[in-house]
């Protein structure tokens, strides 16, 4: 997009932000308690100015700290809310801004934006690809987001539901403001500011499970046909033979599954989750099939379905003959509308039995009589329908919710997502080692080493011992087996498809992923028949740590060098799936060891999986900051080593990016889009960057992760720093999760405190650390050793997409900080914080400085000037939210049991995560 269009789109939503602001001041100013709006505005203007340079500013400075000070918690607490609410409905304009500018460029003609599948399928044309080739990309692709209840969505789903309202009516700005509009959103801000934001207590996993299913119902399920029908068209328009492409678009959830450190997750939760799923998305095939019928009146008289239709149909009336004892009388003479009432009648039966499950809570499921045996079975009836349309002359009906349905289901299946199951792995050594003494196979499994553990678990994955009742166990070992002992079940009713992976947290050896092997052996679901191996469970170890990341080839060499694993690995489909984790590794090493050790382990298990003969399915756990390896997706899948992806990657969906990216329809289908177009263009990569460049991102990464672990690790009262100067021990207060945020509640350190709420800190306290810590550091010594090193590093900048992806994250990460504002937190922890922080602060601006010569740009983010803008109108907003924040933390230090000043200042932690727009 040109400078012009730029500066007229950014016009548009300065001028549409500001009719919010205004709609929403007149909310306040009738409905708040008095004065509310009268501070509320001397703030804004107060700090406006203060950003604008203003003279006196310390004197304006310390007005603004009095009146902060002055006021009692109701009024502050309200003014929280009206800043909180500003960023909500900013957040809505930027949205619909974007969804605009994409629509008027579809309007427009020519090549569409970068991530779009004109481009993409333009780029693939040029790169000289045929239709041929193209098909077997697309045959191959596979693209599946997976969807975690990692607690960092500060926002709850009513005040989810009143968002898009208002997004919705902002859309109809688009053909004038007429009275009607602005009434219809001026009460939705009245109603958003009357909902309580703040959830009363803290979510449990079930809720976190329905949560999760708002966003299927709300924009994916319209989202997901959309898509396709997008791809289909594109694709007409880039070659001239017809390329057909199979299902490729899937789903996954953690949400029920992963118990990683969640003690509230259960087996219960499990089969909950499960069932939840399957009723959501039969409840969306009932729907569909009730509007076909409406839709599909055809009568015999007018048209001729095909012998196969009729076959069909008649198989269908005998099986509902010998189920019921009577045929149904409906839709005698209208062939479609009868087909799609029998297949409903199956669907129904399965919903019947599922939701009778969830009310019995029940211990085990059963196939629903006269349901469907497998989803396939269900696109083959649709298919069946749709081509015999097609027969007689109505194509351009059956293209239509028809063809929808299709896409849909081929997308979602019975299970929606499919659930991915997690557990860390000295838990699976406790159960083997219990599992094994209870049976008499060996007493001393704890104390082996590596090569006499692989031998053990090999002779009970070959031979497995009958399984002990469940009672014979101590509660923890119960909590292992019981989720794996549920999976056999559940498959043995729903398929396969219900579960994903199982993946193993802190996976450091071979025997980590054999011992759930083992496990998995003794409730059978491995095993041998006439026809050899049978293995229902695909184990994804997870590699966190930066150590982990660099021995990942030799632990996958062991495993994979393992005849017995290999049998099973051949039998589950012959892919092994490898997680890296970005959150802790980051946490762990700094985000340059980080991000260069994943990309290596990338190039590692990829190339030994090659070497081995085995397919590679690469599971990226990113999270929403650049912390945690958040960022742009089409850029990040651009970014990954050539070879790695080759048309098919999975990675997490976390926390508030869940919402930004999946509560809008338009913008969940921008978001599959540019991920399913950036998946395209990485095929077209070839050749990984030349050795000068890796050799350089390694010794960057090298001085980066000492320079990291010097502060976080070897800086005496570094974590006192961290609890004093950031809010992170009340964000473990807020009802936003589920999950702990702490390993160990006690203990203040970086294995103890989780990788969501360090990021989180940080992120409040406007250090926003992890996204740039060393990397100052690393930049000025390679510099400084090496005349050659600059020249180097802006050609790496423009020629290697990993390279210019990762300093465009690191500028934004330091544009979201702010260190004056992080002085104010920095002062809370006393005289034994200062030199702590200015070690920040001069790295800070070490590494801003380094980045701005690499990239030859005046000022951080440069090259995106729509994004660069968003994040400096947002400062003026921000900055009061601060400064009440640091104000609050001390109130709440001073008096631990007055509620009030705890309220006020969790509300001021969801109006900074809502300024920020991320949280962890």
């Amino acid at each position: 997009m040109n400078t012009m269009a730029v500066d007229a789109e950014d016009f548009t939503l300065r001028a549409r932000v500001k009719l919010l602001g205004k709609l929403l001041g007149n909310v306040i100013a009738e409905h708040a308690r008095p004065g509310v709006f009268e501070v509320v505005e001397e703030l804004r203007t107060g700090f406006i100015a203060l950003r604008a340079g203003q003279e006196n500013a310390a004197d304006t400075l310390d007005a603004l700290g009095s009146l902060i000070e002055s006021l009692d918690a109701e009024t502050l607490m309200q003014v929280i809310r009206a800043f909180a609410i500003y960023f909500q409905l900013v957040n809505v304009a930027d949205e619909l801004c974007q969804h605009r500018g994409r629509r008027r460029q579809v309007e427009g003609g020519g090549r569409l934006w970068v991530g779009s599948f004109d481009e993409a399928l333009g780029c693939a044309v040029e790169a000289g690809m045929d239709a041929r080739e193209m098909s077997q990309l697309l045959g191959q692709m596979r693209y599946n987001a997976v969807f975690t209840a990692h607690p960092t969505e500060a926002k709850s789903r009513t005040v989810m539901e009143s968002l898009r309202r208002i997004f919705t009516s902002n859309e109809a700005l688009e053909l004038g403001e007429s009275p009607e509009v602005l009434d219809a959103i001026s009460r939705e801000i009245q109603i958003l500011w009357k909902t309580e934001e703040l959830r009363g207590q803290r979510p449990t996993a079930e809720d976190e499970i329905r949560n999760t299913l708002h966003y299927f119902h709300q924009s994916i399920f319209a989202a997901v046909p959309v898509l396709c029908r997008n791809l289909e068209r594109a694709l007409g328009r880039h070659f001239e033979q017809t390329v057909r492409f199979p299902p490729f678009l899937r789903f996954g959830s953690w949400v029920g599954g992963d118990r990683d450190g969640n003690p509230f997750v259960t087996v219960h939760t499990t089969w909950y989750a499960l069932r939840m799923q399957i009723r959501e998305v039969l409840g969306f095939y009932l729907r569909e099939t009730d509007a076909l019928m409406d839709e599909l009146s055809h009568a015999r008289r007018w048209c001729t379905p095909t012998p196969a239709f009729e076959e069909a149909l008649a198989a269908d009336e005998q099986a509902f003959l010998e189920r019921t004892g009577a045929l149904p009388e409906r839709f005698s003479q209208e062939p479609y509308r009868r087909k799609l009432y029998l297949m409903r009648q199956r669907l129904q039966a399965m919903s019947r039995q599922v939701q009778q499950e969830l009310e019995n809570r029940a211990r085990r499921s059963h196939r629903a009589s006269g349901g469907y045996p497998s989803s396939q079975a269900l696109v083959d009836d649709l298919k069946l329908i749709h081509a015999s349309l097609c027969s007689h002359g109505d194509a351009n009906i059956a293209d239509r919710r028809l063809k929808d349905l299709i896409y849909a289901a081929e997308a979602f299946g019975f299970s929606l997502a499919r659930l991915d199951i997690r557990q860390e792995s000295p838990r699976h050594e406790e159960a083997v080692a219990a599992l094994l003494r209870e049976t008499g196979v060996c007493d001393d499994y704890e104390e082996l080493d590596e090569a006499l553990r692989m031998q053990v678990l090999g002779r009970v994955i070959r031979q497995p011992p009958e399984a002990p009742p469940m009672e014979f166990f101590s509660e923890p070992v119960r909590q292992v087996l019981e989720p794996i002992r549920m999976m056999a079940q559940a498959q043995n009713v729903f398929g396969d498809e219900v579960f994903g992976a199982y993946v193993i947290s802190m996976a450091h050896a071979a025997s980590d992923v054999l011992e759930v092997m083992a496990l998995a052996s003794v409730y059978r679901l491995t095993g041998w028949n006439a026809d050899g191996a049978v293995c229902r469970i695909r184990i994804s170890p997870l590699f966190e740590t930066i150590q982990d990341l660099a021995h990942i080839r030799p632990v996958m060499q062991t495993l994979l060098g393992d005849p017995l694993y290999r049998e099973m690995l051949d039998a589950s489909g012959g892919d092994q799936e490898v997680m890296l984790g970005y959150s802790d590794s980051c946490k762990d090493g700094g985000i340059l060891a980080s991000s260069w050790n994943l990309y290596r382990a990338q190039r590692e298990v990829t190339r030994l999986c090659q070497e081995q003969g085995v397919g590679c399915l690469l599971f990226h756990g990113r999270g929403g900051t650049v912390g945690r390896g958040g960022g742009p997706t089409h850029a990040s899948i651009l970014a990954q080593p050539p070879g790695t992806v080759n048309g098919r990657i999975k990675f997490t969906e976390q926390g508030e990016m869940i919402f930004y990216r999946y509560n809008n329809p338009e913008t969940a289908v921008y978001e599959l889009t540019v991920g399913v177009a950036g998946v395209i263009k990485h095929a077209l990569k070839a050749e990984d960057a030349p050795q000068p460049f890796l050799d350089t991102m390694a010794r960057l990464a090298e001085v980066g992760e000492r320079c990291y672990r010097d502060l976080t690790e070897h800086t005496d009262g570094f974590f006192d720093y961290f609890y004093e100067a950031t809010p992170v021990s009340d964000i473990g207060s807020m009802n936003i999760g589920s999950r702990p945020s702490h390993r160990r509640q006690a203990e203040r350190g970086k294995s103890s405190i989780r990788a969501i709420p360090w990021v989180f800190a940080w992120s409040q306290s406007r250090h926003t650390l992890p996204g740039w810590l060393g990397v100052g550091s690393a930049l000025e010594q390679i510099t400084g050793e090496d005349p050659e090193a600059l020249s180097r590093l802006r050609h790496m900048a423009r020629e290697w997409p990993y390279f210019a992806n990762f300093l465009n994250n690191t500028q934004m990460g330091l544009s979201k900080a702010d260190m004056d504002i992080a002085a104010r937190y920095a002062a809370m922890g006393g005289e034994q914080a200062r030199p702590i922080f200015e070690a920040i602060r001069a790295e800070y601006h070490r590494t801003r400085e380094q980045i701005l010569a690499i990239t030859g740009q005046q000022e951080l983010l440069g090259d995106d000037p729509v994004l660069a803008r968003s994040l400096e109108r947002r400062r003026p907003y921000l900055d009061p939210l601060n400064a009440i924040q640091t104000l609050l933390i001390q109130r709440c230090r001073q008096r631990p049991d007055d509620p009030v000043w705890k309220e006020a200042l969790l509300r001021s932690i969801n109006g900074i995560a809502a300024g920020m727009r991320n949280t962890g």
